[in-house]
């Protein structure tokens, strides 16, 4: 097995419009720097032909498939020995990195980067780390571990009449508990030079890095705070990638427990941020000697890129009606031009009902929408992506049936369009309605949701 890390800084050079609220945000100062993580790997798939694989871990909300769609088309002028095909980039979720769509916000005005700008020099800098990892592919060797971290937890506060809210408050009286389960797990591999050295660490939780998700700066989020923690430990040297799984119900803000936390907090001296990243760098240390014992220098590396027509979540008459409402609404009003909060909010609002009954006159025409999705074996551990904020039980249905020892899912992994970063709920959530369970949060449904996972396992289980 030969692999080869590399990291590049993503950060803007300039103030930008800051992704993932429904107003606009102008990025003030950079308050800890962007960075994108590629890991190149090449080995044999056990019945000697030679396969490959190709990771990137953005400080990004999502990457849109477009992106890496421009991606391929530069590494394969400057790389032809790399199948192009088997590249995928996945998205942290942070809140406070660029925009990089044009069209999610009006347009910020002068001296501010645009998204056409920036995804400009996103490419031009992923595609530089994607060159130097593949070049510098060496003898090495993996190994993995399991460790637990308390980090992400469920969002959806259900209440006794069998509604859920995203956020909800939970001392109302008739707060009947969360909608869902939470993952603390920690899925860890690790990769090792061929003198026994740390090289890397891939490290996957089921929590989106959004603790700090409403600043006005660039960031980020925890998991900058994990590879200071993780450096300090390994050395810096050490390349850390980090994957979110299936996550869309999840956040690593509280519902419950608050002010135990918060006192806590305080009598550690630690911000929100750094407890979380001491409890990931602690599973890693916790792990690591147990990881050291079993590396494998020649694993099975097998890599299938599926391509799924997935059916799209049909918009009820009810769904239309409401949100032709709530267009009309919208286009009566007439925030004022100063008011960034206020017209930005507006615009995003008005796009958002507008392609509901878009999808509605059109849903009769166009019921299926393809997505790409990556599922490899490595040694003992599988990993799957897709490109939605996919519920955890998806998650949790693929890693139950998997034959792996270990599956690493992967959200937010490009290979869509229209639906990349879209929710995509269970049916227990649609049945209890709220935000990311509603259709103008998601374009696929649950029965899309259950394909990813019955794809994927039948995809992996040939692998076994």
């Amino acid at each position: 097995m030969r692999i080869g890390w590399s990291m590049a800084n993503i950060t803007p050079d300039r103030p930008v419009v800051l992704r993932g609220q429904f107003h606009s945000r102008i990025s003030e100062r950079v308050n800890d720097p962007l960075t994108a993580t590629a890991l190149a790997i090449e080995g044999s798939d056990g019945e000697g032909n030679v396969e490959q694989a190709v990771m990137v871990s953005c400080d990004m909300v999502t990457v849109p498939g477009a992106i890496q769609q421009r991606l391929q088309v530069v590494l394969a002028e400057r790389l032809p020995d790399l199948d192009v095909s088997k590249l995928f980039l996945n998205g942290t979720h942070t809140h406070t990195g660029p925009t990089i769509t044009d069209g999610c916000y009006p347009d910020a005005g002068p001296g501010v980067m645009t998204p056409t700008e920036y995804a400009d020099l996103f490419v031009a800098r992923v595609a530089q780390a994607v060159v130097e990892a593949w070049e510098s592919r060496a003898p090495s060797g993996v190994s993995w571990a399991y460790g637990h971290a308390v980090v992400g937890h469920n969002r959806r506060a259900s209440y006794l009449d069998g509604h859920s809210e995203m956020y909800g408050k939970t001392d109302r009286p008739d707060f009947a508990g969360l909608e869902g389960y939470e993952d603390h797990g920690v899925d860890l591999l690790f990769t090792w030079d061929d003198d026994g050295s740390l090289s890397g660490i891939v490290a996957n939780i089921a929590c989106p890095s959004q603790e700090t998700e409403g600043a006005n700066y660039v960031s980020g989020d925890f998991w900058h705070e994990v590879r200071l923690g993780l450096w300090g430990r390994f050395g810096d040297g050490v390349f850390v990638m980090p994957q979110c799984s299936a996550a869309g119900d999840q956040s690593p803000h509280l519902l419950i427990h608050k002010q135990a936390e918060q006192r806590m907090l305080r009598l550690r001296g630690l911000t929100e941020r750094e407890e979380i990243a001491r409890r990931i760098v602690g599973s890693v240390e916790d792990v690591y000697p147990l990881a050291a014992v079993e590396i494998d220098s020649n694993p099975i590396l097998r890599h299938e890129v599926l391509k799924v027509g997935l059916p799209m979540r049909r918009v009820t008459q009810e769904e239309y009606e409401k949100a032709a409402r709530q267009c009309v609404e919208l286009e009566a009003q007439q925030p004022d031009p100063g008011d960034l909060f206020a017209t930005s909010h507006h615009f995003v609002m008005l796009r958002r009902n507008r392609r509901v009954m878009a999808r509605y006159e059109q849903q009769d025409r166009n019921s299926f929408y393809e997505v790409e999705l990556h599922c490899l074996r490595l040694g003992d551990i599988a990993i799957a992506t897709n490109p939605f904020e996919y519920f955890l039980d998806y998650g949790l249905r693929i890693k139950a049936r998997s034959k792996a020892v270990q599956t690493f899912v992967v959200q937010l992994a490009s290979g869509g369009g229209q639906t990349d970063g879209t929710y995509l709920p269970t049916e227990r959530a649609i049945a209890a309605r709220s935000y990311g369970a509603e259709a103008v949060d998601n374009t696929i449904g649950p029965e899309g949701g259950q394909m990813i996972v019955d794809r994927s396992v039948e995809a992996l289980d040939a692998m076994w």
